[in-house]
This record gives structure tokens, C-alpha cells and sequence, in this order.
């Protein structure tokens, strides 16, 4: 090769290397734009930084799931639908633990009636009855023991015999013996419950309404309700499509979407440049060009990981960040949720 091939393929490879940083550069600072000029606006405001954002509503986007394994039984509602907090979104279909809550329900009812007519103690017949029999054995006792009395009395005279005699003490035995079952069961029928019967009854009134509950639970977890107010973003949920705890997933998202407000991610390198009322340029390529404009409204006190994408492949994410939420002085057009934009902060604080 001549000495003047060399030297044109050094030239081509030197303009080659030039393109490709200028391309590499640009591509570097394209989520970091006017990083360092000056505002539009305000031209006494330079642009000391920029970093990635998204959009946001009043609330963090929520993600609902189920709590119970199951085939999805019915979806009531729909993406851009508001609701209310505790608002019926979806069903898991349940079905086979309903003859279970009937028959706890039943259990519990049971327990309950057994407790309250041991605490009632007898009804009042049973007490007239016992009352009665009570009488009656009181009076076969006095009968047999004056017949008693006049038996000795004729044995002493020896005009009846011996075995007349015994007869008749055996027969006052009998009634004593009667009279004493009697005044006992009627003392049982007035008497209150034992304590430890009654700590009995309460305990299996207790694990009764237990099981009803435990059940109840069971059913409620397959109900899926909305945890906020709010409007529902997107519809995951399909019915007749299976889901699982062990390996759960979302089913529906909400947002407030009252409001919006943007979430930057600050680099850990200008954490120090950020700061609470600190002014803001939001611009994005679905804006078509339009900038808006903010404030910082609050820092976060802790750094994070990245969770925001900007597509450069030159963005190194083992950096922590920051987050600063950015209330946006025009809210009334409604950005999208989760759109992204790019955040430029202003030197100057915003004037009261």
C-alpha cells in the first residue's frame, strides 16, 4: 500500500471517530437538554441540571390484586371509570364456601341457644314440677311416719306383730329417702349454673362465631375492592382467567387522578444543587414542542434505586437517586399517567 493510501485511510477513519463522538455526545446529553444554558422564559434562570420524570396523579398509582386463589367470576368495572373507595371491582368465584358459612352459622346458633338456656337455668313448669313433687314425697313421708308411730305403739301393747311393725319402719325409711331426692332436685332446678359450666358454654359459643368468622374471611378475600378513590387506569382482569397467591399478579391499577403532579428522579450527582421551591421546565416529546412549568414541592429524605428508563445506553444504573415531586403551576391539561418527561431545574427560587 503507497504512502498516499495510507494517509486517505487515516483521514476517513479520523472524520469516522469524529462523527461518532459528536452522535455519542448528542445521544448522551438528550435527556439533559439546555443542561447548562439558560431559560426561554426567564433568561437570568440557567438550567443548572436535568433529570427524567413521569407523570403522576394526586396519588402513586395503586396496583389491586385478589387475596384468595380462584377462577375470576365476574370484572364490574372499566378502565377510566372513577370509584369509590371499597367499590366492587371483581369477583373470585367462591361458591363452594358457602354450605360451609351455613353450616358455621348454624353451629354458632346452637351454641348460643345451649349457653342462654343454661344462664336461664330451668323453665318455671319444670320448677312447679319439681316444687310438687317435692309436696307430694313430703306428705307420703308424714303419712308413713305417724303410721310408724302407731305400729310401736301397738307393738309395745303386742297386739300387732313384729313383721307389721318392721313394715312400717321400712316404709317411713322409703319415704325419707324419696323426701330427700325430691328437696335435692328441686334445689338443682333453682340453682344458678356451675362456673365451670358456664366457662364451658361461653368457650364453645366463642370457637362457633371463631369458624363463622374465619369463613366470612375466606368470602371477603374473594371480593376485590378498590382501596382508594379513585380512577381506574388499566383493566388486567379477564373473566374466567385463573390467579393465584403464590405467584400473584395485578388485576387492576387506580391513581387519583384528580391532580397531577410529576416524580423526578434527581441523579445522586446534583443532589446538592436541588432544593424545595426551586423552579422548573417540563418538556417531553408528546408535548409536541410545549413547555411547562413548575416548582419543587417535596424532597424525599431517603435515596433510591432507578425506576425510570431513559432509553441512552450511556445512563449508568448502579446510581442512586433521589426523588423531588414537582407541582406543576398550569394543572388543568390532563397528561397522561406514567408519561415520561425530562425535568430542567432552574438556578433561581420561585418568587412569593
Amino acid at each position: 500500500m503507497t504512502a498516499r493510501r495510507r494517509w486517505i485511510f487515516g483521514g476517513a477513519a479520523a472524520v469516522l471517530v469524529a462523527i461518532a463522538a459528536a452522535l455519542f455526545g448528542t445521544s448522551r446529553n438528550r435527556n439533559s437538554v439546555e443542561a447548562h444554558g439558560t431559560s426561554a422564559n426567564d433568561p437570568s434562570a440557567a438550567i443548572v441540571f436535568a433529570s427524567p420524570g413521569r407523570v403522576e396523579g394526586a396519588s402513586e398509582t395503586t396496583q389491586v390484586g385478589a387475596a384468595a386463589d380462584g377462577v375470576l367470576k365476574s370484572v364490574y368495572v372499566k378502565e377510566g371509570q372513577f370509584v369509590k373507595r371499597g367499590t366492587l371491582l371483581g369477583e373470585i368465584a367462591c361458591d363452594d364456601l358457602q354450605p360451609a358459612l351455613q353450616t358455621a352459622m348454624a353451629e354458632a346458633d346452637s351454641a348460643r341457644q345451649t349457653r342462654a338456656r343454661l344462664l336461664r337455668g330451668a323453665r318455671d313448669e319444670e320448677k312447679k314440677i319439681a316444687t310438687e313433687k317435692t309436696s307430694a314425697a313430703r306428705a307420703t313421708f308424714e303419712e308413713a311416719k305417724s303410721r310408724m308411730d302407731m305400729q310401736r305403739s301397738l307393738y309395745q301393747k303386742e297386739q300387732v306383730s313384729r313383721a307389721t311393725y318392721d313394715q312400717a319402719v321400712r316404709d317411713l325409711g322409703v319415704a325419707d329417702a324419696n323426701l330427700r331426692a325430691a328437696l335435692r332436685t328441686e334445689e338443682l332446678v333453682a340453682a344458678p349454673p356451675l362456673q365451670e359450666d358456664t366457662a364451658r358454654a361461653d368457650a364453645d359459643v366463642l370457637a362457633a362465631e371463631g369458624r363463622v368468622r374465619t369463613v366470612q374471611e375466606r368470602i371477603g378475600k374473594c371480593s376485590i375492592v378498590a382501596p382508594i378513590d379513585g380512577t381506574v387506569l388499566r383493566v388486567y382482569a379477564r373473566r374466567g382467567e385463573s390467579f393465584s397467591t403464590v405467584t400473584p399478579r395485578p388485576l387492576f391499577s387506580l391513581a387519583d387522578t384528580s391532580t397531577r403532579h410529576i416524580k423526578a428522579e434527581v441523579d445522586e450527582r446534583d443532589v446538592d444543587k436541588l432544593f424545595a421551591g426551586q423552579n422548573v421546565i417540563i418538556q417531553a416529546d408528546a408535548l409536541d414542542g410545549k413547555k411547562l412549568r413548575g416548582s419543587v414541592a417535596r424532597i424525599s429524605a431517603m435515596m433510591g434505586r432507578k425506576s425510570i428508563s431513559t432509553g441512552d445506553p450511556s445512563d449508568k444504573s448502579d446510581r442512586d437517586i433521589l426523588e423531588a415531586v414537582i407541582e406543576l403551576d398550569d394543572n388543568s391539561r390532563p397528561l397522561p399517567i406514567g408519561l415520561r418527561v425530562t425535568v430542567q431545574f432552574l438556578s433561581n427560587a420561585r418568587r412569593r
